[in-house]
Order: structure tokens, then sequence, then C-alpha cells
């Protein structure tokens, strides 16, 4: 038996939430998605959202009964007020206090508060994002600490009982592979190489065995590197 609980997934078009997606629809017995075009540099993961999702719906005739409307959102200001790397075409490096400068101040925190606003309308009780503590790449709003006060706050201002639920918190990407193999199987698992897209400069040209991307952002590195782990094709 499936929980009463409803689910709203943060749902970019990338590896770890298209995991996180395949979570949500095997714990809940509703799922609705969000996405947010916040003026990222690679927009391509806004293009490929709604192939993934009538990917999945046709892999699991349940998951498609589970899972209802896709919200997307604009929170284009993200881009006009930040000066970073995932927003504009500026090299990658570690800033002066030591984070990368992929990292977007206050993005998660405001995808979590518009998720929780768009939950309380659709009376859906659980936000499911797909931060990740092992592998955040020095991101503090990946935080499980942060997510775990967000919680809170978002509680406390809403007067809700929402439950935040970060499924990959304390996975690597080997091990998000791995939970992709034990929730959906070999098709699953080739959707997120083939379907989604993870890389930070956009890059979808060759397809790798391990997905599409540029092959030395940071983030491709570290899915590349993971799926070599889950294949035992390298380090």
């Amino acid at each position: 038996m499936l929980p009463t609980d409803s689910a709203l997934v943060l749902f970019s078009g990338g590896q770890d939430s298209t995991t996180c997606l395949a979570w949500a629809l095997k714990h809940y017995a509703r799922v609705e998605t969000i996405g947010f075009d916040y003026g990222q540099r690679h927009a391509v993961e806004l293009t490929v959202r709604p192939q993934l999702i009538a990917s999945l719906r046709a892999l699991n005739p349940a998951w498609d009964a589970r899972l209802g409307e896709d919200h997307m959102i604009d929170l284009s200001l993200i881009s006009r007020i930040s000066q970073t790397a995932m927003t504009h075409d500026i090299a990658i490096e570690t800033q002066a206090n030591g984070l990368p400068n992929t990292f977007v101040p206050g993005r998660n925190l405001l995808f979590m508060t518009v998720a929780a606003t768009v939950a309380y309308r659709r009376g859906l009780t659980v936000l499911v994002g797909g931060m990740c503590e092992t592998d955040f790449s020095g991101y503090p709003d990946c935080r499980d600490d942060t997510m775990k006060a967000l919680q809170v706050t978002l509680n406390l201002g809403m007067d809700t009982r929402t439950k935040l639920e970060t499924p990959l918190m304390w996975r690597d990407k080997r091990q998000t592979w791995e939970l992709a193999q034990d929730l959906g199987g070999t098709p699953l698992v080739d959707l997120i190489r083939s379907g989604t897209h993870t890389c930070y400069l956009g890059e979808r040209g060759a397809l790798h065995d391990w997905g599409y991307g540029c092959g030395t952002c940071p983030a491709c590195e570290l899915r590349a590197r993971g799926y070599r782990q889950f294949t035992g094709t390298g380090n």
C-alpha cells in the first residue's frame, strides 16, 4: 500500500531530479512536478523535461497513473540579480570565499519556497528535491542542515506540516545510478543516461557512455566518474 501523502518533485531534467521523480513515483500515490526557468546557461535541460516525463510514463503504467500535472515557473529574476557561471557565459572557477562560481546564491532556497507555495495551493504534502551533501560541490544550500532548517521555516510561515524529502542526500553519484537501477532497472538507467541533461555548459553534442555533456565541467566529471564506478569500468 502506498501512503496517502502526495508529492511535488523539483524536476529540472537532470540525472538527480529524474532519479528523485522515479523514487517519488514508487513511494507516493499522487505526484506532480515543478521546474524553474531561471535564466540558466544550460537551458537545454528545460527542453528535455517534457520528453523525460513522457518516457517515464511509458516505462511503468503505475507511474503513469500516479503522475499528475507539471508546473513550469519563471524565476528569471535569479539571473538578473546574480553573476555566476550557471547564469552567465563566464569561466568556471573558485571564488575568494572558497565556493565555486557555479553556486547560485539563494537558488535552492527560492526553489523550495516557490515549490511550497505551489504545493499549498495543490494540496500536496511532500516536497522532493535532489539536493546532495555527498557530491554537493561545496554548495551550502544543498546541505542537510539547510533543508531541515528550511522545512521548519516553511511550515512555520505557512502553518503546514509539509515534509522535505532529499533521497540523494547521502548518496554519491555511483549510488545514485544504483538507486535508478533499483527503481526502474536497465530501462530507467538507459533513459537517464541518454535522456537527461546535467552539463553546466549545456553541451549536447556527442553521447558518451555516461550521457551527454562537455565532459570537463564539474557536473560532467561527477556524472562520468559515478557511472564508471557503477558499471565497473573505471574510477
